[in-house]
């Protein structure tokens, strides 16, 4: 399935329908466009998307370069290997999975003055999954005052992907879990305003529970083959 007007439109009224229920404010819309082909990317860019998130370094690159005549917004979503700083640091927009001390200092050194601070959040490991990139919850306040004192960093926020779990009530456990954090954050650092969780699956539940960012990828481009 390619994406189309249709499947971002229901997209979007679900999302609105589930913040106005919330009671919350606007709901960014991130297209997750790993493995898709360009092509896919520039129809829902034309259509109005502009935030999209990529998993993969090469590949994320790659179509930036196919896709340089939009203005696009980019995020990388995946876990971030030391190697990959500098490719991040310089062609990235955003990074939603920093989860550890020693990508801050590379982030920082490799980010270009002309492209402003690089938007970071830090990634959770909420249910604490063995094997699952994310730091502890007790980590965040270490790694958001080191983010905070590198010059080429912006701290935005927080990102997580709960566990897969089958019960519903338990991930939305997780998603409380979250906003509690992300409120604390907050409160020392009043630049915070990102909340990133919630997928195609479980998007509407992530709203109620205080998300301001939602990570999309098969409801609007189908499920991968």
């Amino acid at each position: 399935m390619n994406p189309d007007h249709m499947a971002l439109a229901t997209v979007h009224s679900r999302i609105k329908a589930a913040a106005e229920q919330a009671g919350s404010g606007p709901v960014k819309l991130l297209a997750v466009s790993k493995t898709r082909p360009p092509a896919d990317l520039r129809q829902l860019a034309e259509l109005g998307q502009q935030h999209f998130g990529e998993n993969y370094v090469q590949e994320a690159l790659s179509k930036q370069r196919e896709l340089a005549d939009l203005d696009l917004q980019w995020h990388f979503i995946g876990p971030l290997q030391s190697n990959k700083c500098r490719d991040v640091a310089q062609h990235f927009d955003w990074l939603e999975s920093l989860d550890r001390r020693k990508l801050i200092e590379p982030l920082s050194r490799f980010r270009p003055n002309s492209r402003g601070p690089l938007n970071v959040l830090i990634e959770v490991n909420i249910d604490t999954e063995s094997g699952k990139s994310g730091c502890a919850p007790e980590q965040i306040h270490t790694l958001a005052e080191l983010i905070t004192k590198a010059p080429a960093l912006h701290l935005r926020g927080l990102m997580a992907i709960p566990a897969p779990h089958g019960n519903p009530a338990l991930r939305q456990a997780a998603f409380q879990r979250m906003r509690k954090l992300f409120e604390q954050l907050r409160h020392g650092y009043p630049q915070v305003d990102t909340l990133s969780m919630g997928m195609s699956n479980d998007f509407e539940a992530a709203i109620a529970e205080g998300a301001t960012e939602v990570r999309i990828g098969t409801l609007l481009f189908g499920p991968r083959h």
